[in-house]
């Protein structure tokens, strides 16, 4: 028998009957941490599991939806917070495994948690933001900025080139030093 996790959910009155459909409620955490990066959910952080199971010629057919909260931090400013996901998913569970990659039925039972476990995933942003006008922080000071801030950088000259500053802006590249007019170009 296969290791036993509050999502593994019994099947045993539906299996093989078509038409039969039963709604199992489970919350319980992933028991991992799920997620890399700057999103990630912690190992006991609960899941609120929804499931319709339906009982179909080829399997079980799982649709659902999982609620769960992450830990993120924002990519702007980088601040921790929580963020709040609900994922939907569809999946079926086939009596014979025609697939490699098929969820199966095994044991009159399903094995919720690899498909919870890769809708959760998916759901993670990449680049979390902990509201949507996040100005970040600012590059000189590492301050955060106020929502709405703009930074607008001060104008710095780079000492290699604050010799050239002495060169007034009348100086034309047509002129070369004795007068003449260099030749145009057409």
């Amino acid at each position: 028998m296969a290791t036993t996790h509050p999502f593994t959910l019994s099947v045993r009155d539906i299996v093989h009957k078509p038409g039969r459909m039963r709604e199992v409620e489970e919350t319980a955490p992933f028991g991992d941490k799920v997620g890399e990066g700057l999103a990630a959910v912690l190992p006991d952080q609960p899941i609120e599991l929804d499931v319709r199971l339906e009982s179909v010629h080829e399997g079980i057919l799982a649709t659902g939806q999982a609620s769960v909260t992450a830990l993120a931090t924002c990519s702007r400013c980088l601040t921790e917070f929580d963020l709040d996901l609900d994922v939907d998913f569809v999946e079926l569970f086939a009596y014979d495994g025609a697939s490699e990659t098929d969820y199966l039925v095994v044991d009159e039972s399903v094995d919720m948690l690899p498909v919870v476990r890769d809708a959760v995933v998916l759901a993670l942003p990449f680049q979390p933001v902990d509201r949507p006008d996040c100005s970040g922080l600012d590059p000189e000071t590492g301050e955060r900025l106020e929502p709405g801030t703009v930074h607008e950088p001060t104008e710095t000259i780079d000492p290699r080139w604050a010799a050239l500053q002495g060169f007034s802006s009348d100086v034309s590249d047509d002129e070369s030093e004795e007068g003449a007019q260099a030749p145009k170009k057409e």
